[in-house]
């Protein structure tokens, strides 16, 4: 063997993305308002492109994206070609391309993307399983500012610097988060006066800003509401018995009877533990729906929200404009690439919508008595059964329903929301979904009464449905839908019964 330098010439076969299929697969994993961002960004750099109305029909020499926003397609007659000719596939495994992540399901089954809100199951944003978007209010004022705003009149001049400190160290709930002392040694004044400006801070609106802790908040809340008597005062003192139900431990340290118990109880239930949170903050933001589906007298049809999709248009005799002048090599190999840029959007984004069509179509075909019926009938659905349906990769199908939400019937939901595991059946039938099961539990705990049921009733009642389900299950099912234990719902009731 030559241990001296030499030149080899060897054959190999590899996988190379270029550049535009890269943008082409990045396409995929965005949303229709992320799309019209890329879009924009794309138009402002290339100068032959132009995003339009679909209304627009007065450019003869321009080129339209071809429309699939209007196409309907019923469920069981799937889309079965991209109508992209010769040109590359987006359905290629890239899972080994280091420099390719669009979003975390890539990395993933991509079973875990479900629509999570606060308050709300994993689901719809306005059906039967999510919340009212419309009911966060849309608060511009921040909570510094409205404090600021009330420190002026109230605030001597001398103090307004520590005042104005002060605010900037309470947070968005309205609790003061720095210990006073240091305060007053950052600022180089006495403790005393720093205390002066609090208790000013502390009339402020809402009540209860500048609060240090939960039950000085409350305190503040019932001396403004002439409720701050001796026996609220313990019982704002020992909020922990409180949250432990220990009632008859209460009522012997607050020397009342269950009437008033019961009635300081509603009183602390009226006030706001976190009175920041009315101001300031990004406004809640209503989520837009990629696809709309519907059921015709033909089946389901299967529609591109065209409202915030963007018209792209090639402007070719601004182009014919600009080539017929003189131009040296460099500008018009400049032109050119503009030109093939500009040609290779259209089609990605004419390809991309005819593939969300296309995995769309599949998932509701999948899932038929989800939307005829509700969410108990949510069949086990993985990526890989819609990718072996519809032909494509696993890795593709989890970039299209990455980020894009489907309006219904039923409410708003997230693609990935139709990606759930299976339970099996205890009677050896049909497994059902994960989703079902949640859905089940809810329903029994939400019916329960005054006998709470705990996890090994749950368990039971559930084998009588047909779900064979362990009791660890229930449990992390139920701590996922925000439900509590049977302890803790026990405790809840005999505190609303006072």
């Amino acid at each position: 063997m030559s241990l001296a330098p030499r030149l080899d010439i060897r054959q190999s076969q590899s996988l190379v993305m270029t550049p535009q299929l890269q943008q082409a697969i990045k396409l995929l994993a965005l949303s229709n308002l992320e799309i019209e961002g890329f879009i924009a960004e794309e138009v402002e750099r290339n100068p032959l492109l132009e995003a339009g109305a679909a209304e627009d029909s007065d450019a003869p020499d321009r080129e339209p994206v071809p429309e699939v926003r209007d196409e309907r397609v019923a469920a069981d007659e799937l889309v079965t070609g991209t109508g992209a000719g010769d040109e590359p596939t987006l359905d290629v495994d890239y899972a080994t391309e280091s420099h390719q992540q669009d979003s975390v399901a890539d990395g993933g089954s991509g079973m875990d993307g479900a629509l999570s809100m606060t308050g709300a199951s994993a689901g719809g944003a306005g059906g039967e399983d999510g919340p009212d978007l419309d009911a966060f209010a849309d608060t511009s004022l921040s909570l510094a500012d409205h404090l600021l705003a009330q420190a002026g009149p109230a605030i001597p001049r001398e103090d307004a610097f520590i005042a104005a400190h002060l605010i900037d160290q309470i947070d968005e709930a309205g609790y003061l988060t720095v210990s006073l002392l240091d305060i007053a040694n950052r600022l180089g004044v006495p403790l005393v006066r720093v205390e002066a400006v609090l208790a000013t801070i502390q009339t402020f609106d809402p009540t209860g800003v500048g609060a240090r802790d939960l039950a000085e908040c409350l305190a503040l809340q019932a001396r403004e509401a002439d409720r701050y008597d001796p026996c609220m005062a313990r019982l704002i003192d020992n909020l922990d018995l409180l949250g432990r139900g220990e009632l008859t431990r209460l009522k012997r340290m607050c020397d009342v009877d269950d009437e008033d118990m019961a009635d300081m109880i509603r009183e602390l239930r009226g006030y706001d533990p976190k009175p920041g949170c009315r101001y300031g903050g990004e406004p809640a933001q209503s989520v837009t729906p990629d696809l709309f589906v519907a059921r015709t007298k033909a089946g389901w049809a299967i529609e591109i929200n065209a409202s915030t999709l963007p018209r792209v248009l090639v402007n070719r005799s601004y182009y014919t404009e600009l080539s017929g002048g003189q131009q040296d090599k460099a500008s018009k190999a400049w032109l050119s690439d503009c030109l093939a840029s500009a040609n290779w959007l259209v089609k990605a984004l004419d390809q991309r919508q005819r593939t969300i069509i296309k995995v769309a179509t599949e998932i509701v075909k999948q899932q038929e008595a989800f939307f005829l019926k509700g969410v108990a009938h949510l069949r086990p659905l993985t990526l890989r059964q819609v990718a072996d349906a519809i032909e494509m990769h696993e890795s593709t199908v989890s970039r299209v329903t990455s980020n894009k939400y489907v309006s219904c019937a039923r409410g708003l939901y997230e693609l990935k929301y139709f990606f759930t595991s299976a339970i099996q059946s205890a009677d050896g039938g049909e497994a059902v979904s994960a989703q079902a099961v949640k859905s089940a539990i809810k329903a029994l705990i939400d019916t329960e009464g005054a006998k709470i049921l705990s996890d090994d009733t749950l368990v039971e009642l559930l084998n009588a449905k047909g779900f064979d389900i362990a009791r660890r299950t229930v449990a992390k099912y139920r701590e996922a839908l925000g439900i509590g234990s049977s302890v803790q719902r026990r405790r809840a009731r005999a505190l609303e019964g006072g």
